[in-house]
């Protein structure tokens, strides 16, 4: 199968060109996001393949179906992004990467929080010039805080392992509870109680409907004062501007994100000679208590090769015919 890869990286072609060469796919790479103006680049090809920033509406799904595209395969875990009904409508199968590798989400989670807590990286830059005084690095012990978890799928009880290690108190939040989470002494709450409770809320659901702004000016009225609210999962989860109020008003002590419900058109890209238009994240950096990654939580080197294992091994049954697990539908409720 001839496969079009959409917003090409370093990392993304040389672990795909080394496993390439073990199929019977061919990808043509691209390095610009798939879009109404770059469609034609599908021509000939049968499957396209994007990540989790590349929207895909209805008019962008009608095009490329017409251009002879049966597949989309995206290299992420997150399917919020491409209208699913359009594409039962137009008859194009999607293909996700569930679980590549939910360690590597909850390691770079813990290090936003040991990032913000003990204020490294502030601590680098003063000795980068001979700065040794630790006046405004005060941290907190992580032994025995209470840390509320939302979302304790693989990658949420991965989370809650480690800070178990910690010596953390675990309130979990979740329509289906996990035994792996009770196991390491995990107690269900309810919503409400969770951000009552918590001194670190961090984020590890999927991006739908019941979850959107999720965390907004009333569940942040809620939160203890002086709350960490961590957020490595979908940027939509949070609503910005009630997380920008939080944090003038002192009520949100450290704030960190790996995601951004605007990150389309800043994410993955380097705009360092660019004036940034996008007000709300300008704000955000003004802070010294946020901590800002640009959706980094997923990039080790386990974690790429599974996906791209994933990615190809989803197109190689699909080509063979063979009932896919990893098929994502508008009807199926994935959580």
């Amino acid at each position: 199968m001839k496969i079009a890869f959409f917003s090409t990286k370093s990392y993304d072609r040389t672990h795909f060109e080394s496993e390439i060469k073990e199929s019977e796919h061919s990808i043509a790479f691209f390095e610009d996001a798939l879009n109404l103006q770059t469609a034609k680049l599908v021509t000939g090809c049968k499957a396209v393949c994007i990540f989790v920033n590349n929207p895909m509406d209805e008019e962008l799904i009608a095009k490329i179906a017409d251009l002879g595209i049966e597949v989309i395969a995206l290299r992420s875990a997150g399917f919020n992004h491409v209208d699913l009904e359009a594409c039962k409508k137009y008859g194009i199968t999607v293909y996700r990467v569930p679980a590549y590798s939910p360690e590597a989400v909850a390691e770079h989670t813990v290090a936003l929080i040991l990032t913000l807590n003990r204020k490294t990286h502030k601590a680098y830059n003063r000795v980068r010039e001979n700065n040794y005084s630790l006046e405004g690095l005060t941290g907190f012990n992580l032994h025995q805080k209470t840390v509320g978890v939302i979302g304790t799928g693989t990658i949420g009880t991965a989370f809650c392992r480690i800070m178990n290690g910690f010596g953390c108190d675990i309130l979990a939040f979740d329509p289906y509870e996990n035994e792996d989470v009770k196991a390491l002494g995990g107690r269900y709450v309810d919503f409400d109680e969770l951000v009552h409770s918590s001194d670190i809320i961090s984020l590890h659901c999927p991006l739908i409907p019941q979850t959107r702004h999720m965390i907004d000016k009333e569940s942040i009225e809620k939160m203890k004062d002086g709350v960490m609210i961590i957020n490595t999962s979908r940027g939509a989860l949070i609503d910005t501007s009630a997380v920008i109020n939080g944090l003038k008003q002192k009520k949100i002590s450290f704030l960190g994100i790996d995601v951004y419900e605007q990150e389309d058109n800043l994410f993955f890209k380097d705009l360092s000679n660019e004036v940034i238009q996008d007000d709300a994240i300008a704000r955000l950096m003004t802070f010294p208590n946020v901590l800002i990654t640009g959706h980094q939580a997923f990039l080790t080197e386990e974690a790429l090769q599974e996906i791209t294992r994933t990615t190809l091994q989803n197109l190689s049954d699909h080509e063979k015919g063979k009932d896919v697990k990893n098929e994502v539908t508008a009807e199926k409720n994935i959580t």
